[in-house]
């Protein structure tokens, strides 16, 4: 079920500084007009942020006792492909000098109190929502590096991080999808109409091409390994 189509369109919903006649337009108090979520859209950060935040204090104490001892095999080596421990050790797992892993403790702790507060009904300011699209902006550019570097450089994949990836595709977009339908992110109205009346519908096609294009570039970069060991 599309998450944006749970529930009626929150309060204020529509209203952006190319809208014209919206609450605010043109001048400061726009930014801070309180806009609401769909209770679909807050179940999403709840579950979707829940999930990329186990992953991600798993993926923690198995780095910390990797560190304690080098010789630890963390629970998610399965085969020479489906390794976190080849992942673990190499400096792409510590792209900004600490474990990613912790990287996405602190953003989906933040994810996950965001959903909670939104089931609430709470209606929070715009520059807030434009603030989570840009976390969500990074972590979804963060990991196509991290998908692009697992695939054709380390050469195997964390199951985990499979978990993180699955979490941030729909995060960013259904975000970007409330967004724009809001009137958080400026679009004209005629196309913000068209978001409303038919982009939400058929936003749930995204998330699931992203998907299946994981899923294909994985089967093919590892096809030597699965033909020859199935």
């Amino acid at each position: 079920m599309n998450p944006e189509l749970t529930a009626a369109p929150a309060a204020g919903a529509g209203v952006g500084p190319s809208g014209g006649s919206g609450v605010g337009a043109g001048d400061g108090s726009w930014i801070t007009h309180r806009v609401g979520a769909t209770r679909g859209y807050a179940w999403l950060l709840l579950v979707a942020g829940a999930l990329g935040l186990a992953a991600a204090i798993t993926l923690t104490l198995e780095k910390i006792r990797l560190l304690e001892n080098p010789h630890y095999t963390p629970s998610c080596n399965i085969n020479p492909i489906i390794s976190c421990g080849s992942v673990m050790r190499t400096a792409q797992a510590s792209a900004f000098g600490f474990p990613n892993s912790l990287i996405g403790v602190g953003a989906f702790a933040v994810v996950v109190t965001i959903g909670v507060v939104a089931l609430t009904g709470v209606r929070l300011p715009r520059w807030f929502w434009l603030g989570l699209q840009a976390g969500t902006l990074f972590g979804i550019g963060f990991v196509c590096w991290l998908i692009d570097q697992t695939l054709y450089s380390i050469g195997a994949v964390c199951p985990y991080c499979i978990v993180v990836w699955t979490a941030t595709i729909p995060l960013f977009w259904f975000t970007t999808v409330h967004n724009l339908r809001t009137g958080t992110l400026p679009l004209p109205s005629g196309a913000r109409a068209w978001v409303q009346r038919t982009g939400v519908r058929w936003a749930w096609v995204v998330p699931v091409a992203g998907y299946a294009v994981i899923v294909l570039l994985v089967l093919n970069r590892f096809w030597w390994y699965w033909s020859t060991h199935m």
